[in-house]
């Protein structure tokens, strides 16, 4: 998916929104996502990312506006310098941006996208019958709510 980054911006349908650090738009009420954005919630020391769950109103016009099914989620976003990267590139790129041994995670770029993304995509549609659904939407700890956007 290649957009001029920053192009959410002058769409009418996507809410203004803070995007100074690299955002994470995820399925809250999948058990699998929730668990990943936890894991980063702990993980992430210096702070750097921000979570935002995809039943937003804000994740849904990203949804909508990168032209993904804005009620199955097959794919979280990392919205990183205005530029939307998708399933195993984004799970990279979070890892890297996780630092210490995390970064490791670049080395499956050695594989081709099609083989990472056809792994993510496997894992995609087996999530809630390996992991299962919530029934409501994951909600952040008060003491983490400022890393997330609503």
């Amino acid at each position: 998916m290649e957009r001029i980054p920053y192009d959410y911006r002058a769409d009418p349908t996507v809410p203004r929104f803070a995007d100074d650090h690299p955002i994470i738009i995820f399925d809250g009420k999948c058990v699998l996502c929730s668990w990943f954005a936890r894991f980063v919630l702990r993980t992430d020391r210096a702070r750097r990312f921000r979570l935002l769950a995809a039943q937003s109103v804000i994740g849904d016009a990203l949804y909508r506006h990168f032209g993904l099914d804005p009620i199955q989620y097959e794919t979280y976003i990392l919205l990183d310098q205005g530029r939307a990267f998708l399933r195993s590139e984004a799970a990279i790129r979070i890892f890297e941006g996780l630092g210490g041994p995390w970064r490791l995670a670049c080395v499956g770029r050695v594989l081709p996208l099609r083989v990472r993304d056809g792994v993510y995509n496997f894992v995609a549609r087996n999530r809630f019958r390996w992991f299962g659904t919530r029934q409501t939407c994951y909600i952040p700890d008060p003491s983490q709510a400022d890393r997330f956007i609503s």
